[in-house]
């Protein structure tokens, strides 16, 4: 196992303590694998240190604890690797110890060209495999594209649900499908744990609306998870050219894109809408950055800081950076969020994926890429 030692710059240190007054605390990084293939989400099993983690050709993984070996699991679905495609999210079930259900999400072909879906199989640690591959639902329409498929996945209040992608859509008007009610791509949708759509959700008995939406308006959702104390989702979504967002999820939320937002046009380098101003009928976000590259966020994994190893974080939201190469970590005060702490700047890792250990309260990271590690983060020795 490689370890590395770190502490934070103090200008760094400076962002965070506009919310917090604890001092940043030192860490090392640990390489618990090495020679990932694409991976891009993992989730923990529960009453273990064993990590399930997908990768993007279609492959499922177990990283044991144990031994540290990564061991392959078969059946995985089958999956459109094109492009921002292949198998991506993955979440053991609520009821996992009496179930064994993990839940996943995919680009795959369908009708029209590829799309998002989410399903669920039974794990069997001891076959080495998943079965009983159970298709939950599938985003429509189909789209001839091999990009913005979101497909982060959350629990909450005994639904699951799922962040998509505007599938690169470039007509920047209120005809694009982020703001059509008829289509799940560019929205959150909540399903019950079967797959079927609540009765409660917001867009039940419009017409013409799609039902499974719970929030619409989104770009490119690829960060999910619920704040431990609140219940809330939060999640973060890529912008255009710059404007990338943190928002706070809300049932039936229109958040405007492209509407209304920070980032400007990849071709042009040209401002496409008027940005978010209080009363526009959009819902703000918690968070953002402006339009350019020098200073974006292109998000990835979400998780909330809720362990001992690393007392000063507590409360704190982490949330990987893909292409400045770093993983942010957010000071929150209710909804008011200061800039990010540049955790692992330097390293060259685009970071994929993050989650906190149940046991240890380490961080646990993959980075993106052909060639990665599975790495952590433990507090620095003194």
């Amino acid at each position: 196992m490689k370890t590395r030692a770190f502490t934070m710059a103090g200008t760094a240190a400076a962002s965070l303590l506009a919310l917090s007054p604890a001092q940043a605390d030192p860490y090392e990084i640990e390489i618990l694998a090495e020679g990932l293939d694409r991976p891009w989400g993992m989730t923990f099993l529960p009453d273990s240190d064993d990590i399930l983690i997908t990768g993007r050709r279609g492959t499922l993984m177990l990283w044991d604890a144990d031994s540290g070996e990564v061991i392959d699991i078969a059946g995985a679905p089958d999956v459109d690797g094109r492009g921002q495609g292949g198998l991506l999210d993955i979440e053991v079930a609520p009821d996992f110890a009496e179930s064994g259900l993990v839940y996943m999400t995919w680009s795959g072909a369908v009708d029209g060209g590829t799309t998002t879906h989410l399903g669920r199989a039974r794990f069997d640690r001891a076959a080495g495999e998943v079965s009983d591959l159970e298709v939950l639902f599938q985003v429509s329409p189909g789209i001839d594209s091999q990009a913005h498929y979101g497909a982060r996945i959350v629990f909450q209040d005994g639904h699951v649900f799922m962040g998509t992608g505007d599938r690169n859509f470039k007509n920047f008007g209120p005809d694009h499908i982020a703001q059509d009610l008829s289509s799940e791509n560019g929205a959150v949708i909540r399903l019950t744990l079967d797959g079927a759509v609540p009765d409660g959700n917001p867009f039940v008995e419009v017409e013409g609306a799609a039902p499974a939406i719970w929030s619409y308006g989104h770009r490119n959702i690829q960060s999910m998870a619920v704040h431990p104390e609140t219940g809330e989702i939060w999640l973060a979504e890529h912008g255009e050219a710059g404007g990338d967002e943190i928002n706070v999820v809300q049932r039936g939320g229109n958040y405007g894109w492209p509407l209304a937002a920070f980032g400007v046009d990849y071709r042009t380098g040209e401002q496409f809408a008027e940005v978010h101003q209080p009363g526009d009928g959009f819902v703000m976000p918690a968070f953002h950055w402006g339009p350019g590259r020098d200073d974006h966020f292109p998000p990835s994994g979400m998780a909330w800081y809720e362990g001992e190893a690393f007392p000063d974080w507590q409360g704190h939201l982490l949330v990987g950076n893909l292409f400045h190469r770093y993983l942010g970590l957010f000071a929150v005060d209710g909804h008011e969020v200061a800039a990010p702490v540049r955790l692992l700047e330097g390293q060259g890792w685009r970071i994929r994926d993050v989650a906190v250990g149940p046991n240890d309260g380490f961080i646990y990271v993959i980075a993106d890429g052909d060639d990665v590690p599975l790495l952590r983060l433990v507090p620095a020795e003194d």
